[in-house]
């Protein structure tokens, strides 16, 4: 099991309050994250892979058809350490508000990661292996389009720009949704999400866009190459499909 970074807790943040409306039907009755790939739901092997790295400590932010999501954790993993917090109006806002939601029961150094990735838990012990504490996972080496948060970045690896907007062209590949932060970084990002959605009303934006801000005045995140190891989202059906495949060349 991989040495975790620093002496402070480490807390994973797992976002899972969508309704998945570009997965219907499949989603019609049950949350992406439960969605099984290969026998095991994403949320399963999503706990499962951080739990290898050494962290123990979960918030989650759920929403639609919580409950499901709630009953199916402790049969799989009784006992944990989690605390489960409600977006209740998760069909009007967007992740930025899930997140905003965590910021004051993360209490050291954290990872964050959307609930719809399958993923080689190793990617997880490389952003813990690399020296900058805020970083995040990028895929590399395949045809990037309209759809993936995009981030381009300079001869450092530090984040310049992320955003779904970016000249293909002019990026280094895509974040696939996992980051690790610092607690100071998480702190300040807090500070923007909640200037954002208290006092601007702004609660249908990603995430990626208060990262922007942050980079702007000057808080570095630094870009890791993953391509070496399996990953995907799970958005549409097909990419179910395709999951099904993947899933046997993970090392789980």
């Amino acid at each position: 099991m991989p040495v975790l970074p620093g002496t402070l807790l480490m807390q994973a943040i797992i976002l899972a309050a969508g309704m998945a409306k570009r997965l219907r039907p499949l989603t019609d009755s049950t949350p992406k994250c439960l969605l099984k790939v290969g026998g095991k739901t994403l949320l399963e092997m999503t706990i499962g892979n951080i739990i290898k790295n050494g962290v123990n400590s979960f918030v989650m932010v759920t929403g639609y058809r919580e409950n499901m999501i709630k009953e199916h954790i402790p049969q799989k993993f009784p006992g944990l350490d989690i605390t489960y917090l409600t977006n209740g109006d998760y069909e009007n806002n967007n992740n930025s508000y899930s997140l905003w939601m965590t910021k004051d029961y993360i209490k050291g150094d954290s990872i964050l990661l959307d609930s719809d990735i399958l993923f080689d838990y190793r990617i997880i012990s490389k952003l813990f292996a690399v020296p900058e504490t805020n970083c995040l996972a990028v895929k590399r080496g395949h045809l990037l389009s309209e759809e993936e948060i995009k981030v381009i970045i300079d001869s450092t690896n530090k984040i310049e720009h992320i955003g779904k907007h970016l000249a293909i062209q002019s990026s280094y590949g895509e974040s696939i949704g996992i980051e690790r932060f610092s607690h100071d970084f998480f702190v300040k990002l807090g500070e923007v999400l909640e200037r954002k959605i208290v006092k601007e009303n702004n609660v249908n934006e990603f995430y990626e866009a208060s990262f922007q801000e942050l980079y702007d005045k000057g808080n570095a995140m630094y870009a890791v190459d993953v391509s070496e190891y399996k990953c995907m989202e799970i958005d549409f059906p097909e990419d179910l499909d395709k999951a099904q495949e993947e899933v046997k060349y993970l090392e789980q």
